[in-house]
């Protein structure tokens, strides 16, 4: 922002807020920001240290601090730093809030805390050392944008029930619990954007078996577009979404995950799942849980390699080591898949498959290429014009659970549900 930006701007020393005070500057904080709205002018904050705790913004509040240099440090004793609610047009820009790791009370999870706010615009700003979340947003409109969330002992950023959300361009890592969560307490549609965001060295403090620890976490909002953005490092799910339907996942970048790099799961209904990275973790893509109406996606163009079978924890009778797994109403075409342990792909999982197209994809040096379920009750299964190259023992292999039920099923099968032949066959 240039000097031009901030014409008819209030310097917060004119307010009696000093910076580099040693004592509490709450008072003056807080006066200083009401004084600015009353006028209608923007609140610029040289640079400095401004200790403080509790703030309350109504609507209309603009503030602009020096980027790197201007500095809000929580003062602690059970409260939060800053707090929000059922306002409008906020603005932050250009601001260190630092939770300084101390206490926040019972009564929010997170270091600053907006309610209801219409048309939040938090840029250039930073977060760190909160004992909870860093932002926590409920139902808010606006955008997070070009700014760095780290040292949070819960999530970076998380949105409860958005109401028209973007988060676009920040920086998130080293947080204990999650990186960026967009929940809702009941399904519904949500729409929120999550878009070139670098998330990166996220834990799973809480364990569990994929709960945490996941860099971009989507539960039960639909329509959420995650796009174009960089993970790596992250305990579990690099990108997770749980219930949450007619979600696209394009264009990301998936590094090291320590689970299954890309989930959809339980209860979702439509999800594309497309142009992705997935270099590493213990399966590339998985698109599950027909059981519990888990249905509906498409699974093109991505590139998944280097997998491996071992986990954050003891591995259900599925297992780890697999490339795509994918189980109703969905089309898999043009990935490609390099490196798995297991099944590059695995089609259905006993009972539960319908629906299922895999088409010209490559598949190169897995364990076994292809397993799809024959088990009792499946549904159809198409399989044609793969390349399916150094599978070391099987191509295209028939399952039941995990007992190989059949040879090679290129060109012939004895299952009037499945459809497998022109799929070229390498050694």
């Amino acid at each position: 922002m240039d000097v031009a930006d901030l014409r008819g701007s209030i310097d917060s020393a004119d307010l009696g807020l000093i910076p580099n005070a040693t004592n509490d500057q709450t008072a003056q904080f807080q006066n200083a920001v009401n004084r600015a709205v009353e006028r209608g002018r923007a609140l610029f904050l040289p640079a400095g240290t401004y200790p403080v705790a509790n703030l309350r913004l109504p609507s209309g509040t603009l503030i602009v601090g020096v980027p790197g240099r201007t500095r809000l440090v929580y003062q602690g004793g059970g409260g939060q730093l800053i707090r929000a609610e059922g306002v409008s047009n906020i603005g932050l820009t250009g601001i260190t809030f630092d939770g300084a790791n101390r206490s926040i009370g019972d009564f929010t999870d997170g270091l600053l805390h907006f309610i209801g706010v219409r048309n939040l615009a938090i840029d250039e700003c930073e977060i760190a050392g909160s004992t909870k979340s860093g932002l926590l947003l409920d139902r808010c409109s606006g955008r997070i944008e070009n700014s760095r969330i780290s040292g949070a002992a819960e999530a970076g950023i998380r949105s409860n029930e958005a109401t028209g959300l973007s988060i676009i361009g920040n920086t998130v890592t080293d947080c204990a619990n999650g990186g960026i969560w967009i929940h809702r307490w009941q399904d519904g549609e949500d729409g929120t954007i999550v878009s070139a965001n670098r998330v990166e060295r996220i834990g799973a403090r809480y364990g569990g078996t994929g709960q945490f620890g996941n860099g971009i976490n989507v539960f039960r909002a639909a329509g959420v577009v995650v796009s174009n953005n960089r993970l790596a490092d992250c305990a579990f799910s690099a990108i997770r979404s749980n219930a949450g339907s007619n979600i696209q996942i394009i264009g990301n970048s998936c590094l090291r995950s320590g689970e299954t790099a890309i989930y959809s799961e339980f209860g979702f209904q439509g999800a594309v799942i497309a142009n992705n990275i997935a270099d590493g973790g213990t399966i590339g893509i998985s698109i599950a849980n027909f059981a519990d109406d888990g249905r509906l996606a498409v699974c093109s163009g991505n590139l998944i390699r280097n997998i491996k079978d071992t986990g954050p924890y003891p591995p259900d009778v599925a297992g780890f080591g697999i490339g795509i797994a994918a189980e109703a109403d969905t089309t898999i075409t043009g990935n490609v898949i390099e490196g798995v342990p297991k099944y590059g792909m695995l089609l259905g999982w006993g009972p539960y498959m319908r629906n299922i197209i895999a088409s010209q994809n490559v598949l190169r040096d897995c364990n076994i290429g292809i397993a799809v379920s024959v088990a009792d009750g499946v549904g159809p299964a198409v399989i044609t014009n793969n390349i399916v190259q150094g599978a070391k023992q099987g191509s295209i292999n028939g399952f039941r659970w995990l007992e190989r039920a059949t040879g090679e099923l290129n060109g012939t099968s004895e299952f009037s549900n499945l459809t497998v032949h022109s799929n070229q066959i390498w050694g």
